[in-house]
């Protein structure tokens, strides 16, 4: 989940209740980051600065979905932890209670009045991408920033009666391809396609207002916080899952995961999708025996992503099942989609 900062008021957020991002995740004390790269900066005649965007799409038309759902993508374990949380009483509106009006417009002024909108006058190869893959999942697109950050991020925030918005770093521009780049804003758009903003945001905040009741609050929050952990490991399988749907290429995917995890420009070229799915079997196999199972669950626990090579093996065996060849058997290329 990524993190809004947020400036001078005395909102001791552990992180941004509202923001949920494409990174490798963090533990209960420590923010991850997530890494990418899109494009490269040089100046023009003018002497200002232009993005220089990286060309690898594919050369066949787009595929698009003319009726898809959410629950046509999303993972089992998204289902099932979700169910688990609207189990829990009253923790929509309790949650919406603790969070008020003030620490929304921080964290959307903070981002607005840092960063750069994204719009067919302003970066518009990046608006594209957004545009395309909007369309793609039949969902309106949000607004998109790019700010000026050296923490490699993008992440969304979903405010209550305002259009979300995406926040992309200017670091992770520097990392990824054009397709990469439009897999993490496709990401970022399963969330919304999905509203996982919705439960994060509730379960965030009251598990931090837990910590304030007398008694039995820290003993509350550390068990929500723990419910909660293992719904966003879970909606990150999703969201991984709706990349794929605009990208359609589950190496494309499978490339920025490797990337969160031990990628930088100078090496992005040398790096190898298949060696690191081989990574990924090879961690299955060393975490198959009773310790081996015990470390990786103390390991991930606490983490709100998965880990990276868990991840790419989760999408590396989607792209293979049936569910998603009878979902791409329902794309159509935007030419049909316009002659319907």
């Amino acid at each position: 989940m990524a993190v809004a900062s947020l400036p001078s008021f005395n909102l001791t957020l552990k992180s941004s209740p509202l923001s949920f991002g494409f990174d490798i995740g963090r533990s209960k004390h420590i923010v991850g980051s997530s890494y990418a790269k899109f494009a490269s900066l040089k100046k023009n005649r003018d002497g200002g600065l232009q993005i220089s965007v990286c060309k690898a799409a594919s050369s066949s038309s787009p595929l698009f979905f003319r009726d898809l759902d959410a629950d046509d993508f999303r993972h089992p374990l998204d289902k099932q932890n979700t169910l688990l949380l609207r189990a829990i009483p009253g923790l929509n509106e309790i949650g919406k209670a603790l969070l008020g009006s003030i620490a929304e417009q921080v964290m959307v002024l903070e981002n607005i009045g840092t960063s750069v909108l994204v719009s067919e006058n302003q970066l518009s190869e990046l608006h594209q991408l957004m545009i395309q893959a909007a369309e793609a999942l039949k969902i309106e697109a949000p607004d998109l920033y790019v700010r000026q950050s050296p923490v490699p991020n993008a992440y969304t925030l979903a405010i209550n009666g305002k259009k979300p918005f995406v926040v992309v770093h200017t670091s992770l521009i520097e990392l990824l391809s054009r397709k990469e780049l439009q897999a993490v804003l496709a990401h970022e758009l399963g969330h919304l396609k999905c509203d996982h903003g919705v439960w994060l945001t509730v379960a965030n905040i009251l598990t931090l207002g837990a910590y304030t009741i007398p008694g039995i609050g820290g003993i509350i929050a550390e068990r929500l916080e723990e419910q909660l952990f293992r719904w966003l490991r879970a909606a990150e399988l999703t969201c991984d899952r709706a990349a794929l749907l605009v990208v359609q290429d589950p190496k494309v995917v499978i490339s920025v995961l490797m990337k969160l995890a031990g990628g930088c420009p100078s090496l992005a070229d040398q790096l190898n999708v298949d060696a690191f799915l081989e990574q990924a079997r090879s961690y299955d196999k060393a975490s198959a025996s009773p310790v081996g199972w015990y470390i990786r669950n103390a390991q991930t626990r606490q983490l709100s992503h998965p880990l990276p090579v868990l991840r790419a093996r989760e999408i590396d065996e989607w792209s293979r099942s049936q569910d998603y060849k009878s979902l791409m058997k329902r794309a159509i290329t935007k030419n049909s989609l316009q002659e319907v």
